[in-house]
């Protein structure tokens, strides 16, 4: 298997659709998709997340998609059962083409027998105990001194916690929230908090929004530390790392907030060579 860099989302699928990563993507096929709305409040805030999911399952597999309100009707999930992966990483939508190219990276390697996948066991309980302990294991991947400032790209409060709890100084920014649980201002100028940021962590659904490329771009060139939380889009996000990415953490299909059990996440780091 070839391990060439990509530069961009577009270079990731184009290399996926000549073989570089293993068997070509027309020898998969979509066996179900699903469209997911998914809102969460933990107990003690005001704040309601919501969240859509595009997911492919493609054999032992699930390729996944975080997409905003109303860019894809449920029922779109009707006419990308039974392709091959290679159509559907042409799909007019972007969403689609991120779910596919993350269905077959997730097949051709799995996170579970991945070289430098380090895996984070979270444990079973309430949603607050689960998601404070997978925000840890994010924010563990952090190596920046006390007090750099660390733009949080998709907020999640118990992050900027765990962000705080480091030393770290969180700028948050988010489209859809305009407060943190503390009362922290959130923007939605992403080009804001990058000017001002020594490390920065984005979360997968930068995959699906069209930011992804520019905040990769923007951490190549500074130099900075650029660690992806990614639940959608994780394999995806692993084809990155040595190449702008410098930590992940992943978490495969079912994620945390959908199970009370114990659940993986796999975390690595980028080859400082």
């Amino acid at each position: 298997m070839s391990h060439a860099q990509p530069y961009s989302l577009a270079d990731l699928q184009q290399k996926a659709l000549a073989g570089h990563y293993g068997p070509l993507p027309e020898e998969y096929a979509t066996t179900s998709a699903f469209w997911l709305h998914h809102t969460t409040r933990l107990a003690g805030s005001e704040v309601t997340y919501r969240n859509h999911y595009l997911l492919l399952r493609s054999g032992d597999a699930f390729g996944a998609c975080s997409f905003e309100a109303g860019e894809l009707a449920p029922d779109l999930c009707a006419d990308l059962s039974g392709h091959s992966l290679d159509k559907l990483l042409r799909h007019r939508s972007a969403t689609v083409r991120v779910a596919a190219l993350d269905a077959y990276l997730a097949q051709v390697l799995p996170h579970r027998e991945a070289e430098g996948a380090v895996p984070v066991r979270l444990p079973d309980g309430t949603p607050e105990v689960r998601a404070r302990a997978r925000d840890k294991a994010v924010a563990e991947l952090l190596a920046v001194p006390a007090g750099s400032k660390v733009a949080l790209i998709g907020v999640v409060n118990p992050l900027v916690a765990a962000i705080r709890d480091r030393g770290g100084v969180p700028l948050p920014c988010d489209f859809n929230l305009r407060s943190t649980q503390w009362g922290d201002s959130v923007t939605n100028d992403m080009r804001r908090v990058l000017a001002e940021a020594d490390a920065v962590v984005a979360t997968g659904m930068t995959l699906g929004n069209g930011t992804f490329d520019h905040i990769l771009d923007h951490c190549r060139g500074k130099e900075l530390p650029l660690i992806v939380y990614a639940q959608s889009g994780s394999s995806v996000a692993r084809a990155f790392l040595g190449a702008g990415v410098t930590a992940l953490s992943a978490e495969p299909f079912p994620f945390s907030q959908f199970s009370a059990e114990e659940t993986v996440l796999y975390r690595y780091q980028a080859d400082p060579r």
